[in-house]
């Protein structure tokens, strides 16, 4: 009983009712109480969909909103708005950590407010309402719970460093490092030569008549040559 009230707080805040209630049991049930159990009955395979279904929906949102945008402009507020950080904010906001079905020790250990359990329980729970009800029902919430982020998207950082941070974020990487690797010409017009490094990724440099204007043309090269920015993107 006290599970079925809190679905039912969950679900006027998600806006959307399940049928079946051991879909959205599943999709709230963190790995930590699998036990021995041979059958997935935790929420990953359905976090694995979510993550699918999340990433559909706010690609065509920004492709809405944002007619005239280049695609690396594209890329760096979708990555914005799906990274781990946005969709634990967007849990915290439904209050889903109140529902969410952990083991004793995780529960005790602060699960119910950490992000990544957080941002994988939204995620299976999108998941669960596209399986049972399809694209368009999901597509729906999603709109409606990440519409404060969109909102705050005007803010979202145009110089390369700050883009570079985004995206190695949203792709999951450490975050960026920069090293100095050169300094040339006199002191009254000195030319540097900075080097960007991320784990798994192949360094890039850049060069500028200051400390900071190399390290932007270095965080520029690799977003590049990653492809998540076009040639005119960043000036």
């Amino acid at each position: 009983m006290m599970r079925a009230r809190k679905f039912k707080t969950l679900e006027t805040a998600l806006g959307y009712r399940f049928k079946s209630t051991p879909l959205i049991e599943r999709a709230l049930t963190h790995a930590s109480v699998r036990g021995g159990k041979t059958q997935r009955d935790d929420n990953e395979r359905l976090e694995f969909v979510g993550d699918r279904v999340l990433g559909l929906a706010i690609a065509e949102a920004l492709s809405e909103a944002f007619p005239l945008a280049t695609e690396g402009e594209l890329a760096r507020r979708y990555n914005r708005l799906v990274r781990g950080e946005t969709c634990a904010k967007v849990a915290r906001e439904l209050g889903l950590g109140a529902s969410l079905i952990l083991s004793d020790s995780e529960a005790e250990s602060g699960g119910r407010d950490k992000d990544t359990i957080l941002a994988d329980a939204i995620e299976a729970v999108l998941g669960a309402i596209f399986l049972e009800a399809g694209f368009d029902k999901s597509r729906a919430v999603v709109r409606q719970l990440w519409q404060s982020h969109f909102d705050l998207l005007p803010q979202v950082a145009a110089d390369s460093k700050s883009a570079l941070q985004e995206w190695a974020q949203g792709q999951g990487l450490a975050l960026p490092e920069y090293v100095e690797i050169a300094r040339k010409g006199p002191d009254h017009a000195p030319r540097f030569t900075s080097e960007v490094r991320i784990v798994g990724k192949q360094p890039a440099r850049g060069e500028g008549a200051s400390k900071r204007a190399a390290e932007q043309a270095a965080a520029t090269s690799l977003l590049m040559r990653e492809g998540a920015i076009g040639p005119k993107t960043h000036g």
